[in-house]
């Protein structure tokens, strides 16, 4: 089984939609503005050549990327899809997107999400680790309070999980934070990766940290109007460490993710490349997931072959417009929504220790990355939305 699948995706090549689009960008004429002169003067006369005019070059790379928009994320049913990103049938289909952490799916493609919801199609997330570690102790401090508070209030403190549990972390939280106070003082909230970690989480903080993560992934998918049968929480066994350093991937990381595929048989897959991940997460979340395509198509796997597969990035780092395939535009509205479903995840907003040297939260980094999107395909003299999410086909 190869487990290192994102080391041989390649993009798609589209030559002349990115020679030409890098000459827009160095004239700063829109698409249909660029003339002969344009051509010759960057060394581009062999396109001139070929169309036999620079205006027919114009048109063709204009139409390419005019026809990556769409509205229609899961196909539009009943329509000619000549020149649609997706296919019209079969509709509704069956969609799973995949998401490195609990908050991947809506930080990275939330009104895309929305969007495939409110058309009829058939939504499942998959959430392929807890993302206990993104979590500060002072989030688990909070959420003690408040089982303790519940647990006077309705069970008069006769709970023996507040006896046991709850005083085992509630002692070991104390001892971490007391570790890290006199170790780095003031600059205690140093990114992770800045410092030696002090103490390493016992496993009842990991799972309570994890069990944080589910909550907010469930209220998010709430508010996307996921059922909850809809939402797969697969805790892949390589995450599990404990640290920053995760455990290698095995075969044991693809099984449940085979599994789940064969149960649903997707019409799409949605995982993510977002390859800069710094913690190299997100690259061995997208290899299970190849990697488990693969296992169904060497069995033969019927589903596949009306099935197929979308590359979204998160918060790090966006498709250059010359690769993107589809592009699904938001409006004012579309684009509040997202970020609504975003800011369910509290845990990951000022105190989450992987926001990294980058200040701007994560729903910022996402609308700015989504705006940048939309203002490159106005500049280029296509239409102008509020935002854009971006796509890339992975042919297996």
């Amino acid at each position: 089984m190869n487990l290192n699948l994102t080391s041989t995706i390649t993009m798609p090549e589209h030559r002349l939609r990115r020679e030409v689009v890098e000459l827009c960008r160095q004239t700063g004429k829109p698409l249909l503005k660029l003339s002969t002169k344009d051509y010759i003067e960057h060394g581009m006369k062999h396109w001139v050549e070929e169309f036999g005019s620079a205006g027919l070059v114009n048109i063709e790379v204009f139409n390419e990327l005019q026809h990556t928009i769409t509205g229609w994320p899961g196909g539009k049913p009943n329509a000619d899809d000549t020149f649609r990103p997706e296919r019209a049938n079969p509709f509704p289909k069956r969609v799973v997107v995949f998401s490195p952490h609990p908050d991947d799916d809506v930080i990275s493609m939330g009104g895309t999400i929305r969007r495939l919801i409110q058309q009829g199609n058939d939504v499942h997330i998959a959430y392929e680790t807890s993302g206990d570690i993104a979590v500060n102790d002072d989030e688990v401090t909070r959420f003690m309070h408040f089982i303790n508070g519940f647990n006077r209030l309705f069970a008069n403190d006769s709970d023996e999980v507040i006896d046991r549990t709850y005083q085992l972390i509630k002692q070991f939280v104390q001892k971490k934070q007391a570790a890290e106070l006199e170790a780095y003082g003031d600059n205690k909230y140093l990114h992770p990766t800045e410092k030696e970690p002090v103490m390493a989480d016992i496993p009842e903080v990991l799972t309570l940290k994890g069990l944080i993560r589910r909550g907010e992934a469930r209220l998010a998918c709430a508010y996307n109007n996921i059922p909850s049968d809809h939402i797969h929480f697969l805790d892949l066994p390589f995450y599990e460490s404990g640290t920053i350093e995760k455990l290698p991937m095995s075969e044991q990381d693809v099984l449940p993710i085979q599994e789940l595929l064969a149960a649903i048989q997707p019409h799409q897959i949605y995982v993510a490349a977002d390859l800069a991940d710094p913690h190299g997460t997100h690259r061995k979340c997208t290899d299970a997931v190849l990697a488990a395509i693969e296992e169904e198509k060497n069995i033969g796997a019927e589903w596949l072959h009306n099935c197929r597969v979308w590359m979204y990035r998160g918060a790090w780092a966006e498709w250059d417009v010359a690769d993107i395939e589809m592009c699904v535009p938001m409006s004012p509205e579309e684009l509040r929504e997202k970020r609504n479903a975003i800011l369910k995840h509290q845990s990951q907003m000022e105190s989450a220790p992987f926001l990294g040297n980058d200040e701007r939260l994560f729903w910022q980094r996402a609308e700015d990355r989504n705006r940048e999107t939309a203002r490159r395909y106005d500049e280029l003299g296509l239409a102008c939305y509020e935002a854009m999410e971006a796509f890339v086909e992975y042919r297996f």
